[in-house]
């Protein structure tokens, strides 16, 4: 019986332990490596083992992208509105789309994880925007008001995206799950994972946010 016990043991501490050794830091606390700032340059830096995103006034809303792409997966980072009048989001399966004659710099286009400072009684932190689409994923009936977002600290996020559904949780609440549709999900199957910085209004700022212990585990269609 203490043999049987022993044996159950070691499967069950490899199982665990192969489980971890799945998930890969995109994120490696010290400099940006594996990462590329593709739509704006030098809104980006490290500091304190995160990544502070600086919204700067005439900017523009600019991405710091994985240099590695991603279809079924799940992630976790956690982040923090430094400056609570920003806004912001992780890009999920977005690709980049090449400016046409009225654009500068190529536009970033796909699912988007919303990240929100505005009005902490009914944040909607969590919920699947289309960014680049100027369209909810989520649908408007699905997006309930929350107060899951903490205002001033560190928020952790979990993001599951697998085939045409995408779950969401907030410091352990689930938020959603979102549906996407036929149309963006055979334009986005996979893409890279990127952390928005939002435009803002001239004459304001500048305005922080940060991110840190990001990670992803890829999912093969038999999990």
């Amino acid at each position: 019986m203490k043999l049987l016990f022993i044996i159950c043991l070691s499967l069950i501490t490899n199982l665990m332990a192969s489980d971890n050794n799945n998930w890969v830091e995109l994120f490696n606390g010290k400099n940006l490596d594996g990462w590329t700032e593709k739509t704006k340059e030098g809104s980006f830096r490290v500091e304190d083992g995160a990544i502070i995103g600086t919204a700067k006034d005439g900017m523009g809303t600019t991405f710091l992208c994985s240099n590695n792409n991603y279809g079924d997966f799940e992630l976790e980072f956690e982040t923090k509105l430094i400056d609570n009048k920003l806004n912001s989001g992780v890009q999920i399966r977005s690709r980049l789309q090449e400016p046409d004659g009225k654009q500068k710099h190529p536009a970033v286009y796909g699912p988007q994880v919303e990240v929100t400072g505005r009005n902490f009684e009914k944040n909607q932190s969590g919920y699947i925007y289309g960014q680049a689409w100027k369209t909810w994923l989520t649908p408007k009936e699905d997006k309930k008001a929350h107060q899951f977002f903490k205002d001033g600290e560190w928020n952790h996020f979990r993001v599951l995206a697998k085939g045409n559904q995408i779950t969401t949780w907030l410091n352990g609440n689930k938020i959603v799950t979102t549906t996407v549709p036929a149309k963006r999900q055979q334009s986005n199957p996979s893409g890279f994972i990127a952390l928005q910085v939002h435009g803002i209004k001239k004459g304001t700022g500048p305005f922080q946010v940060a991110w840190k212990n990001i990670k992803v585990k890829e999912l093969s269609s038999a999990q």
